[in-house]
């Protein structure tokens, strides 16, 4: 019976332990700013630091989580099959046409869809400076307070 009660004792503290150390730093964490490391960056990537002028958002993911959180002014502009992509590429040209520069982010730093998105807009051939966000949405997330 006493291995019980200071088995229950010891799981007990642990938990409480545990508890207290997410509070404490668990929290905080979620909440750390966003890092961007400028030694990584490819030459076709920014950090939302450095971005000025009269941008266009594009959002390379889903339409589901566009229409959940995307950026604020943000187009939508995925390879999603489901999509109709002549329909996307069309309803972004005029967007394209007005802005100086086009910031094109999909989930996190691993998701190509981004770079790839950016390259059929090059290819457009209108004169933007393309760029993609280094870090995605998950950067993005953490860098600006996103109301829709």
């Amino acid at each position: 019976m006493k291995s019980l009660t200071q088995f229950s004792i010891i799981v007990g503290l642990s938990l409480l332990a545990s508890l207290g150390s997410w509070l404490f730093s668990g929290s905080k964490m979620e909440n750390k700013p966003f890092f961007c490391d400028r030694s990584k960056l490819k030459p076709d990537e920014i950090c939302y630091q450095d971005i000025t002028g009269n941008i266009l958002w594009i959002d390379a993911r889903s339409r589901a989580e566009w229409i959940k959180n995307g950026m604020k002014g943000s187009i939508l502009w995925n390879l999603d099959p489901r999509e109709n992509a002549l329909q996307l590429e069309a309803e972004a040209v005029p967007f394209l046409l007005e802005a100086e520069k086009v910031i094109v982010y999909c989930s996190s730093q691993k998701c190509d869809t981004s770079r790839l998105v950016a390259e059929k807009i090059r290819k457009l051939e209108l004169g933007n400076e393309v760029k993609i966000l280094y870090g995605g949405w998950s950067a993005l997330e953490k860098v600006v307070s996103i109301p829709r």
